[in-house]
């Protein structure tokens, strides 16, 4: 923007030239004059020519935007629930690394959402759909996951103990690494396609009962109990 303000000063000039006539016009227009072709005096008043207004018009154009860019600049570093929302593409608020103890996202729409390494201890999750949620290495002692939408989801490296998992529908989730589902309640949960650990799969096959209300599968079958 600098440099385009400097291109407009080499048109200003000092003095007002008389307005030509076709009888005055030279042959050839002296230096001065011809650096000077965006202004003449007509009755005393000064009439600016197009050239310039295209100019000056330009000038206001690119002061224009350059504002607007610093208000958005000033409004990025004011407020940085501006420049960043959530740990995914539906949650309005950070879950990633977190302290989430007791909350309650029950029935809540979190699809594909990131509570990485969160404490999730006692949280409700009642209802919600969490496909392809991620809780790798998320400690979920305690909460609620009933009838919860778990299909695709991530358990790698979480501590699922005591967990209420009682028709929820972990169709295709992820849980290797030291996941455990020790003590938790699997009434009626889908584990189609989980990949377990063949200790967590005996232990599960021991507690395994029911059959899930919106899949119609048993518990047993899809852990491949014997």
């Amino acid at each position: 923007m600098v440099a385009l303000l400097s291109n407009v000063s080499l048109f200003s000039c000092g003095n007002i030239a008389p307005k030509p006539t076709l009888s005055s016009l030279p042959t050839s227009l002296s230096s001065r004059n011809s650096h000077c072709p965006l202004r003449y005096s007509q009755e005393g008043k000064e009439v600016v020519s197009p050239l310039k207004s295209v100019v000056l018009s330009l000038g206001e154009e690119v002061s224009k935007r350059s504002l607007l860019a610093l208000v958005s600049v000033s409004l990025f570093f004011a407020d940085p629930a501006l420049a960043f929302k959530g740990g995914g593409p539906y949650g309005q608020g950070v879950t990633r690394g977190q302290d989430l103890s007791g909350k309650d996202f029950s029935g809540q729409t979190l699809i594909r959402q990131d509570f990485k390494t969160s404490i999730l201890r006692q949280a409700n999750f009642k209802g919600a759909k969490l496909l392809g949620a991620s809780f790798f290495d998320a400690d979920l002692t305690g909460a609620d996951l009933s009838e919860a939408d778990l299909r695709g989801a991530d358990f790698s490296l979480a501590n699922v103990t005591k967990v209420n998992l009682t028709n929820a529908n972990l169709e295709g989730a992820t849980a290797t690494g030291n996941t455990s589902f020790k003590g938790s309640n699997i009434t009626g949960a889908d584990f189609t396609d989980v990949p377990l650990r063949d200790d967590q799969r005996e232990y599960l096959c021991k507690i395994a009962d029911g059959i899930n209300a919106t899949t119609g599968n048993a518990t047993r079958d899809t852990l491949l109990c014997n």
